[in-house]
């Protein structure tokens, strides 16, 4: 992009973004209080009113092997939240067994929109769907990618019987909302690490139902991972629903149950 905000083809022609450029967008992007924004700067990222989020990169500062904070930044990627109702409306069917909410898996590469996917089946099941009525549902936010909060305020409808703990790690919010908030439901997003296993077997134990989303092009990936091949093997998730990486985001390629019978196979756009 040129000085004049035109796209252009030539680097020469390009704006050469300089370091007080990114100062002070950062400046401006957090209201001139960046030190407001110190636990969301250590993760890499900062959330804006509408939901937006912008991620950062620079020189980390470690505290032992966990990160402190980051300095020096000079790199921003601006992610546009946007929030797709009634994308669900396909899958919503399939989600409900003998009037009650299946344990679901989301699986999808990246950017295949999961968590879009995720963030309007969370809407439907607090709202009530159809015959079905409203459940308490309980989000636990890490990256503040579901929700969208500004400063603690959801951005994104979630539904009227939604609690959210934004910016919290998923093994410890789980079990944080089984312990105070008494969800039916429980979502969170890209699970995969030892602790998020933990946590899942609990909340299932109490009762609660989850819904989650991990990163994979298909069943046989995910069965290659060690800690989900458990899950798998043990039948915790009673709906697996596979995203396609197509032209657009929000491709339904194939819904599975827990014994690994297919219940729906053809595709079906969400967008």
């Amino acid at each position: 992009m040129g000085d004049d905000g035109k796209l252009c083809r030539e680097e020469r022609q390009a704006y050469h973004v300089s370091a007080k450029d990114i100062q002070e967008s950062l400046e401006h992007i957090a209201g001139y209080s960046l030190y407001a924004y110190e636990d969301e700067i250590r993760q890499g990222f900062l959330t804006v009113q509408g939901g937006h989020r912008v991620g950062i990169a620079g020189k980390t500062i470690l505290d032992g092997e966990k990160v402190k904070g980051i300095k020096h930044i000079f790199y921003i990627n601006v992610r546009l939240a946007h929030q797709v109702t009634g994308c669900a409306d396909f899958v919503m069917p399939y989600l409900y067994q003998e009037n009650r909410v299946c344990h679901t898996l989301i699986i999808s590469p990246p950017r295949c929109g999961k968590t879009t996917l995720l963030r309007d089946m969370i809407r439907q099941i607090s709202n009530g769907f159809g015959s079905h009525p409203g459940r308490t549902v309980g989000v636990v936010d890490e990256r503040s990618e579901i929700a969208g909060c500004y400063q603690g305020i959801p951005q994104n409808d979630l539904g009227i019987r939604t609690d959210v703990l934004d910016c919290c790690p998923k093994a410890e919010g789980m079990m944080m909302l089984v312990r105070s908030m008494s969800p039916s439901v429980v979502a969170v997003d890209e699970i995969g690490d030892y602790e998020d296993i933990r946590a899942i077997e609990s909340v299932i134990h109490c009762g609660c139902t989850l819904m989650a989303t991990v990163h994979g092009a298909s069943i046989d990936e995910i069965k290659q991972k060690p800690l989900l091949q458990r899950l798998m093997n043990e039948r915790v998730f009673e709906r697996y629903i596979l995203l396609a990486k197509q032209k657009k985001a929000g491709v339904v390629q194939t819904i599975f149950d827990e014994r690994g019978t297919c219940l729906y196979q053809e595709k079906a756009c969400l967008c």
